[in-house]
């Protein structure tokens, strides 16, 4: 019998990781696994030709969220039967989604203690933690129904409406005509990942110090399918929506994400705005777990593709590792490229700015060259049991030997058979959803991980297989 791949719902504050119960509503799980299947479809409806600006930069005008709530727009208590869409998306990220709770969290009580420690008398106050915890946007481009409270809500993401919501309200125009009003395009993966990116991980102008990190910050634990996936979803992809919007599989939005991921961490280290103060490169973008863990218990592991001993910082490559399994997949010579760059950076990293300056140059043409190869290619089921495989053997080499990169492999692996039940390619899955379970159980609480457990993990997730 067809079994359901369940992936747990990872906190987005990448604190903690909870168990999705068995008792989960199957309206829950069909939503989830509607807006997957919906995303197995290749052919694109519309395409996004010049690279949208981000929403918090575009300039436009923000009419508020509550805009949106009326109980004839998008906010009904229940899904409306015979309507092209679900109604009640309001309600679903107002009550479910944790997006809607951002603003809040910076009065918390880990919010103000953060905010103590940084020196800041009140964090909903302050620029940079209102840019990700709020649409921040100018005084003059809020409108009167535009709550600042309201965190990050349908402007944050969908683009500032007053240029949009009459054709959107008329019902007419294609889907070229909203974007070209200046909706964003959150269905394209490179746009999505840019997006969301920007505020999980760094972007020029939304940048995450250590020193925040420091201060009490949860560390940000990101990746783009599963976290889409367990959003909750807020729209329900039909015919409707697969004759309007471009469509993307799962692992492709994975693969798309990653490359965006390892591109944005790389251009984030060639910023010199944003590595001029303290030490270099911003300790930020290092392996948390390197030097943040029990001396009681050895954990430095040999790694292959690292090349450097113990005792010695190590860059955050959770993605350069993901990304480099991938490209085997797609350009085989890429990938072993992505190896000897990524290896030449960590030995640059201890060398000084000049040498870790020039390794990211060299590696910074490879992921862009990535980035496009993924976002203009399709996976099919034999790809993705390729790059499954390929995964699995990768840990069972030692490299997923970190808890961060243990976190980024079995997301994958989730995204991976999603995708696959999605495609109808396998009748019977239950043996991968017990070895994910394993897997994302070993990498539950950081304070109990070890490679020994994470390896057991994947030695099911290999036998699966058999």
């Amino acid at each position: 019998m067809k079994t359901s791949i369940v992936r747990p719902i990872q906190f987005w504050a990448g604190s903690k990781i909870n168990h999705l119960k068995p008792s989960v509503s199957k309206s829950l799980k069909t939503l989830l696994l509607s807006v997957i299947s919906g995303l197995m479809f290749s052919i694109s409806a519309v395409s996004v030709q010049a690279e949208p600006e981000l929403p918090h930069y575009s300039g436009k005008a923000r009419l508020g969220s509550q805009t949106c709530g009326g109980s004839t727009c998008h906010g009904a208590a229940k899904p409306w039967a015979n309507s092209a869409v679900l109604q009640n998306e309001f309600v679903t990220w107002s009550n479910d989604d944790p997006h809607s709770g951002a603003y809040n969290a910076l009065s918390s009580d880990r919010g103000k203690r953060i905010a103590k420690n940084l020196g800041i008398e009140d964090a909903r106050q302050e620029k940079v933690c209102l840019d990700c915890h709020t649409d921040n946007v100018p005084k003059e481009l809020q409108s009167k129904n535009f709550d600042i409270a309201d965190g990050v809500g349908c402007e944050s993401c969908h683009g500032g409406a007053v240029e949009w919501l009459g054709l959107h309200v008329s019902g007419f125009g294609q889907r070229q005509d909203y974007l070209d009003a200046g909706i964003y395009p959150t269905e394209d993966p490179k746009a999505r990942a840019k997006l969301c990116l920007s505020c999980h991980l760094s972007d020029p102008r939304k940048s995450i110090t250590h020193r925040i990190m420091g201060a009490g910050h949860p560390r940000l634990a990101f990746e783009l399918d599963t976290f889409t996936a367990n959003q909750p979803a807020h729209y329900r992809i039909d015919a409707d929506y697969k004759q309007r919007k471009q469509q993307s599989s799962g692992v492709k939005v994975w693969a798309v994400g990653q490359a965006m991921a390892a591109q944005i961490t790389v251009e984030a280290l060639m910023d010199k705005n944003r590595n001029s103060a303290g030490i270099f490169p911003e300790l930020f973008y290092f392996d948390c777990y390197a030097c943040h863990h029990s001396m009681e218990e050895p954990r430095w592991e040999r790694r292959e593709s690292v090349n450097i001993g113990p005792g010695v910082p190590r860059l955050n490559d959770s993605n350069l590792v993901m990304l480099r399994v991938l490209a085997n997949a797609v350009d085989p010579t890429l990938s072993a490229t992505l190896l000897t760059q990524t290896r030449a950076l960590h030995e640059s990293s201890s060398k000084g700015q000049e040498a870790t300056m020039s390794a990211l140059d060299d590696l910074s043409g490879t992921v862009s060259n990535l980035v496009d190869k993924f976002a203009a290619s399709d996976f099919d089921t034999a790809a993705m049991w390729k790059i499954y495989d390929a995964l699995v053997a990768e840990g069972l080499r030692g490299e997923f030997v970190d808890l961060i990169t243990a976190e980024q492999a079995t997301m994958a692996l989730g995204s991976i058979l999603t995708a696959i039940e999605a495609s109808g390619a396998s009748d019977d899955l239950q043996g991968y959803n017990e070895a994910l379970a394993k897997a994302y159980t070993a990498i539950d609480k950081s304070e109990d991980y070890t490679p020994a457990k994470y390896s057991a993990a994947l030695k099911s997730l290999a036998a699966a297989r058999k």
